[in-house]
C-alpha cells in the first residue's frame, strides 16, 4: 500500500492529473481529491474503487 504522498507522486510520474485519473476509472474527481487529502477513507462505492486503484487501500474492485 502507498501513502497519500506516494499516490500523488505516482500520478505526477505518469503525467496524469487527478481529473484525468478520475475520468479513466469512472469516478467523480471530487472523490479522488478528497481521498488524496485524507478526508475520505474509501470504505464503499466509488471511493473504495478509487482508493484501491490509487494503491492507498488494500481491496478488490469488481
Amino acid at each position: 500500500m502507498r501513502t497519500l504522498e506516494e499516490a500523488r507522486a505516482d500520478l505526477d510520474r505518469r503525467g496524469k492529473t487527478i481529473r484525468q485519473f478520475a475520468r479513466e476509472i469512472g469516478v467523480s474527481d471530487r472523490i479522488v481529491y478528497e481521498l488524496l487529502r485524507g478526508r475520505f477513507k474509501g470504505r464503499r462505492g466509488q471511493a473504495h474503487k478509487a482508493a484501491v486503484l490509487l494503491g492507498i487501500k488494500d481491496g478488490v474492485v469488481e
